[in-house]
């Protein structure tokens, strides 16, 4: 069954380290998805997440667009990245949905864990389900190796990016004539 990403609730963030000592998060404020749900076999679920790239936002002008220079992102040329699930494994509250990651036309495999809520019932009559999701990748297996070495050591910025879903999803009522 269809349902749809409740664009009021949903969150795509991400964060690395900086100069190997803060973190900067920031996220992505375009997302776009296809989610169809089997509550009596959750492994026949599948998801088609759309993300803007050019939505990225963290908070500094500069280093969002830096971020989505040709040295990382590379916006202009690469308009989306997309997750394409190809498997969904529930237990209990626990999930993991692994799927093909496509930033920049490079697609890897990732598996994202976390936990599933719902569905319940809503005040306004429909049903929700809500998603908190996370996996870490190595942004340079997808092309986006641009650094700078520090004379103390270490880098400017990390290889390893956290990657956090959180969302909510409406169940698609069929409308009726």
């Amino acid at each position: 069954m269809p349902w749809n990403l409740d664009q009021t609730h949903v969150e795509v963030g991400f964060s690395a380290k900086h100069l190997m000592v803060s973190t900067v998060r920031g996220r992505f404020n375009e997302v776009a998805a296809e989610v169809h749900i089997d509550e009596a076999q959750p492994e026949q679920s599948r998801v088609i997440a759309r993300i803007a790239a050019a939505s990225l936002f963290t908070g500094t002008a500069d280093r969002d667009a830096h971020l989505k220079s040709p040295d990382f992102l590379d916006v202009e040329r690469y308009p989306e990245i997309v997750f394409r699930s190809s498997r969904v494994a529930l237990s209990g509250d626990r999930i993991e949905i692994d799927g093909d990651l496509q930033i920049r036309e490079v697609s890897h495999p990732v598996t994202l864990r976390g936990e599933v809520a719902g569905p319940i019932a809503t005040p306004w009559g429909g049903r929700q389900l809500g998603f908190e999701l996370e996996t870490e990748i190595d942004r340079e297996a997808w092309g986006l190796t641009w650094n700078v070495a520090l004379e103390a050591g270490g880098v400017l910025v990390s290889r390893k990016v956290k990657l956090h879903i959180a969302a909510e999803v409406t169940e698609a009522v069929a409308a009726t004539a």
